[in-house]
């Protein structure tokens, strides 16, 4: 999935918790959101307004939950895998260690491959 395939199909997701990511569709959504909110924050400092940056992390607070959610959905684990990231440091490498393996191959019980394998 390109980058721009990724984008799209997570904003089409918007609300969408059930389902599967592939790696990259996640992976992309977190460098646009990373690269976007740089350049949002860079603004925000030079004019000394936090409006924005706060509005555009609420408005893509839904998708990037439901990529992440989707995301552990693809190794056939739950949604609620995302709490580990509460568990102070180990939790933050164990959640990067899943997200960066591969997912199910085939059909699961959260739906079909995102790849079409």
């Amino acid at each position: 999935m390109n980058p721009i395939e990724a984008i799209t199909s997570v904003l089409g997701k918007y609300f969408s918790f059930q389902g599967r990511a592939c790696r990259s569709e996640f992976w992309w959504w977190w460098l646009f959101n990373l690269i976007i909110g740089l350049v949002i924050a860079g603004t925000a400092i030079a004019s000394r307004d936090n409006g924005i940056l706060m509005g555009y992390y609420l408005v893509t607070f839904l998708p990037t939950l439901a990529v992440t959610v989707r995301r552990h959905h693809d190794g056939n684990r739950s949604g609620w895998c995302i709490l580990l990231g509460l568990i102070p440091f180990i939790g933050v490498l164990v959640l990067f260690f899943l997200y960066i393996s591969k997912g199910t191959d085939g059909p699961n019980i959260y739906g079909p491959d995102p790849l079409g394998y």
